[in-house]
């Protein structure tokens, strides 16, 4: 895992707090004022200011803002940040009763409840994020310390550019929370600051993990009487430092120099080039925070003059005296020569399995020779991001003139991230993908070099104890061939993929797949799909799998031979040993340089392409290869040798395991994510609602039965067909239908269940209402391989009638009807080992979840991945 540094950058920390509130009567008012936030403020940016990454004019505190207010500062912040960018929020969150939005309440807030409350006066969370990844910062951490904070983990699981998105939430989700005594801080942001004081370097992650011990140990309960659990959120190799305190150099007289070092001081640069280079090394290897500037009257140009630098200087001067540079010197360094002028920033689109390959590459290469000045400036920046393959493809096809002119539905600035100047995909095929057939007025044009610059196959990733040692067997087989094998040598052994549409390593695995004679996509899918919705990336499945010990040993990862020595970047480091296989008919993953035109884009043209030439020069070149030589990759030439060339062969791998050589191929990529998409299409849900009288108590809110149910709407579109049946024990039946199954709007079944979903005077039978829906949905599945789910929500209160011979025949028929159950337990404990829930949904293909998960969002995924929904 790379962390990132922010030091010396220009960063911005927006620190919002809402203590007082206009309204606060019912029956539109918030629940009151919270006086302990103002305390969090206060304590917030002192220790912040203190910490080394954030100088004190780079924090900006808003107290009690109104909703207008925020956006101004949030849009102010957004934009200037390079670096970090840091958002706090502490006040009241509100949450709708589907629980799928999250609002923060400012100073105006207001509430209209009813079956779909409105929250005037709120930002939308995923406004917020929308906002945010608008701005060029590097990293973003947003820290919520307000009621239902962990509702924010969904909308960030779905957001598309959440990448450098690092979140933090004081509480899980639906559950509200006490802000203390009003003379201390918050109990969240209390501990959060007396972590962030303490001396050393503090990484997101570590802060997170310490923040959950500590509630933990100081025994916080939310007032649902549950424990306090602070959450977070992250990509798996994501991680920032957020604290350095304690290097034993004054931190004030450093966050002078700091910002006239990162360019964020003005116009104070002009000796900067002359004053690193006569720095001592120890000071010039260092990261530093931000100078304040020199107040100016609104209206006024900045003097040009001595007047203007003198606080400058002297505040430089006290700064570089505390490294050791005597005055008499460091007076002899204010004749220098010039500026650095701002490097050209160069962007760079890449496939997300290869963007952390990518991004340590063009850290290598921004301060190499090859990008530095005779002066010792940089030539170039460089911003490395990734998007979704299919969605790149498709935007860089027919969607370019969106970049210019985004549309509410259409807007890849939002969906893809800013326009490239370069393309790194995973493959020359896609490449082909977009100049056959792109449009005719396409405003990007591209420039691919005539080959790959690296290379990697694709490897059935198979835990070691089974794993097959004979060189046969390992490489040259097809795919099918060796997972059949696999089969056979363990029947509980499993194959996972990452998603097709969004990373190319697994569209040329399914491609394999999908050729093999005979092959169905829809049984391909059955047999490969996780319980849960795909991993992203190979990265990300490769990090997800230990979090199970048991389902680490016993499945095999279709990934890229590179991630079995560079992907270590995960919160678990202890995993199944793995053998790499070698499939003989998956094409490998062979990044090639593309540089995109833009028509129109002529005012730094012929700057822009010497940037990009000297990179493409650099990265192709000794430079390229020495920087994928670590992550693992090897050469492009017919031989596919490893371009480590120390001796040492990562373990697991074959040095010389002679893979396909031929490149991917366009169209044969193309059919096979059509036919993904087409076994992933319209599917069928039956939900089984526990209404008996025992749910009283777990009925209302957006934590309750119905809530729960309607929160997962979202992952069903109009094509789906859906019903909801009622689950209680009446006499006639085992249940009643609240919705009829068939084709409906999400506001049509929100409004049934609203109107006919009520706790009855009665028992549940889940025996024979679970063998009466295995039954229903095998009989509208038996002649389509259409995605089928049942959902059963329960509190576990007539499990007592799943046992014995009964509980037998419901695993049996779940066995053989190969529709997956999930089980959505509301109390604690009903998916432990041995327990009903958790016996069907393994026996059916179908995840268990109980009050230990995050039921809203663990339950939407589920419908999602059956559905063709939008959220």
């Amino acid at each position: 895992m790379t962390r990132f540094d922010p030091r010396g950058r220009v960063n911005r920390a927006l620190l919002v707090g809402v203590s007082t509130y206009d309204f606060t009567e019912p029956p539109h008012g918030v629940p009151g004022d919270l006086p302990a936030v103002e305390e969090n403020l206060n304590r917030l940016r002192e220790v912040l200011s203190r910490g080394g990454v954030f100088g004190e004019h780079q924090i900006t505190v808003a107290r009690s803002p109104s909703l207008d207010d925020f956006e101004r500062e949030l849009r102010t912040a957004a934009e200037e940040a390079q670096g970090l960018l840091l958002l706090y929020f502490a006040g009241h969150g509100a949450i709708p009763s589907a629980g799928d939005e999250l609002f923060l309440q400012m100073r105006n807030a207001s509430v209209i409840p009813g079956g779909h409350a409105v929250f005037p006066g709120a930002e939308m969370f995923t406004t917020m994020l929308t906002w945010l990844a608008s701005s060029p910062a590097k990293r973003i951490v947003v820290i919520l310390d307000c009621c239902f904070a962990g509702n924010a983990a969904w909308i960030w699981e779905t957001f598309r550019d959440k990448r450098r998105v690092l979140l933090l939430m004081s509480v899980q989700a639906n559950h509200r929370i006490d802000a203390g005594d009003a003379a201390t801080p918050t109990p969240f942001t209390g501990e959060l600051l007396q972590l962030l004081d303490e001396k050393g370097e503090l990484g997101f992650r570590q802060v997170s993990d310490v923040l959950r011990a500590r509630m933990a140990a100081g025994r916080h309960e939310t007032l649902r009487g549950e424990p306090w659990t602070p959450q977070s959120r992250a990509e798996p190799d994501e991680d920032v430092l957020l604290s350095a305190r304690g290097d034993g150099v004054d931190q004030g007289a450093w966050s002078v120099w700091a910002a006239w070092r990162a360019g964020d001081d003005g116009d104070h640069g002009s000796q900067r080039p002359l004053l690193l280079r006569l720095l001592p090394a120890r000071a010039a290897r260092l990261r530093w925070p931000r100078l304040t500037r020199i107040p100016v009257r609104p209206g006024r140009r900045h003097p040009r003059g001595l007047a203007r630098r003198a606080g400058v200087w002297v505040g430089l001067l006290a700064a570089l005296a505390a490294l050791g540079l005597g005055s008499y010197g460091l007076l002899g360094l204010v004749g220098g020569p010039g500026d650095c002028a701002p490097p050209l920033e160069l962007r760079v689109l890449t496939d997300p399995d290869l963007e952390a390959t990518v991004g340590a590459a063009a850290d290598a290469y921004l301060p190499s020779d090859a990008n530095t000045t005779g002066d010792g400036c940089r030539r170039s920046g460089i911003t490395v991001y990734s998007a979704g393959s299919a969605d790149a493809v498709t935007a860089l096809r027919r969607d370019s003139g969106a970049w210019h002119e985004p549309r509410e539905n259409l807007n890849p600035q939002r969906d893809i991230g800013p326009q490239p100047d370069i393309w790194i995909p995973a493959t020359p095929a896609d490449v082909a993908r977009v100049t056959t057939g792109q449009d005719t007025d396409a405003l990007a044009l591209l420039e691919p070099d005539n080959r790959a610059f690296a290379y990697s196959p694709i490897v059935l990733a198979v835990p070691r104890h089974l794993g097959v040692l004979s060189l046969d067997e390992r490489a040259g087989p097809a795919l099918s061939e060796m997972i059949g094998a696999l089969r056979e040598r363990d029947d509980r052994a499993e194959v996972r993929r990452p998603d097709p549409e969004f990373a190319d390593s697994a569209l040329l695995a399914t491609t394999a797949l999908y050729d093999t004679p005979g092959a169905d996509p829809s049984r391909v899918e059955q047999e490969i799909a996780p319980a849960g919705p795909p991993a992203r990336t190979a990265a990300d499945l490769l990090c997800a799998l230990p979090d199970d010990k048991a389902v680490d040993n016993r499945t095999a990862a279709l990934v890229p031979e590179f991630l079995m020595k560079s992907g270590v970047g995960c919160d678990r480091t202890t995993r199944s040993p793995r053998l790499a296989q070698y499939p003989g008919d998956v094409w490998g993953l062979e990044p090639v340089f593309v540089r995109v035109r833009w028509q129109g884009a002529d005012l730094d043209r012929d700057a822009r392409d010497a940037a990009a030439d000297d990179f493409r020069e650099w990265l192709t070149g000794e430079g390229g290869r020495t920087a994928f030589a670590e992550h693992g990759f090897r050469a492009a030439t017919d031989d596919r040798a490893l371009l480590d060339t120390s001796g040492t062969v990562p373990e697991g791998v074959l040095r010389a395991p002679s893979p396909l050589v031929e490149s991917a191929g366009r169209d044969a990529m193309e059919t096979a994510l059509r036919k993904y998409r087409d076994a992933r299409g319209p599917g069928r849900v039956l939900f089984l609602l526990d209404s008996s009288g025992s749910m009283a108590s777990r009925w209302k809110g957006a934590s309750g039965g119905p809530g729960l149910l309607k929160q997962s709407l979202g992952g069903l579109g109009e094509q789906d067909e859906y019903g909801v049946w009622a689950v209680a024990d009446t006499g006639n039946s085992s249940y009643d239908t609240l919705l009829p199954f068939g084709h409906h709007t999400r506001k049509d079944a929100e409004r049934a269940v609203d109107g006919r979903a009520r706790v009855r005077d009665a028992e549940a039978d889940p025996y024979a209402a679970l063998l009466a829906a295995l039954d229903d949905m095998a009989g509208r599945g038996a002649d389509d391989d259409r995605p089928q789910l049942i959902v059963h929500i329960t509190d576990d209160e007539d499990a007592d009638r799943l046992t014995g011979a009964r509980l037998d025949d419901v695993l049996n028929r779940a066995e053989s009807a190969k529709v997956p159950i999930a089980v959505v337990s509301l109390a604690g404990g009903g998916c432990a080992a041995g327990e009903p829930g958790a016996r069907i949904s393994a026996a059916s293909g179908g995840r268990c979840l109980d009050a230990d998960d995050e039921l809203g969002a663990g339950l939407s995924d589920e419908v999602a991945r059956t559905g063709t929904g939008e959220d």
